[in-house]
């Protein structure tokens, strides 16, 4: 799968984002919001945040919503719950959060806590931007 995290304004935008291109030919503009591309799910981000920085249990952690559902494709609007946090959080945080998650295995085993960290500070530059911009966060999944 192939995750495409971008901004914008509403659903109904959100929903319009172009599917006929490929993920590495969208330039993360399409919107007017730079966009993220991960291999990490949105399910996965939204616990990390909520659970790693917010202290959430991972019982309480809200759905994603979903936005549209196609045969070739998804989008789903992550919680400002979720994408909030992150603009506030000082790099303690950052760091413990990023500890903490690199000891969760995945599909392909813990993760080093410095490339999470990274990882994090990306999100917070994605949140500001977002924050900047009045938008919210959307994630556009290929198979």
């Amino acid at each position: 799968m192939t995750y495409k995290y971008f901004g914008a304004p509403d659903g109904a935008t959100a929903a319009r984002v172009p599917i006929s291109m490929r993920p590495e030919e969208l330039g993360g503009d399409e919107l007017g919001m730079g966009g993220m591309f991960t291999k990490i799910k949105p399910e996965t981000v939204a616990a990390m945040v909520l659970t790693g920085i917010q202290g959430v249990p991972l019982h309480r952690v809200p759905p994603l919503e979903l936005v549209v559902l196609h045969p070739d494709y998804a989008v789903v609007k992550l919680p400002m719950t979720v994408v909030d946090p992150l603009r506030g959080v000082g790099e303690e945080s950052v760091g413990a959060a990023a500890f903490i998650w690199s000891t969760v295995p995945d599909r392909g085993g813990p993760r080093d806590a410095f490339n999470v960290y990274q990882l994090l500070h990306e999100w917070q530059d994605f949140s500001h931007r977002l924050h900047d911009a009045g938008h919210q966060a959307y994630c556009l999944v290929w198979p």
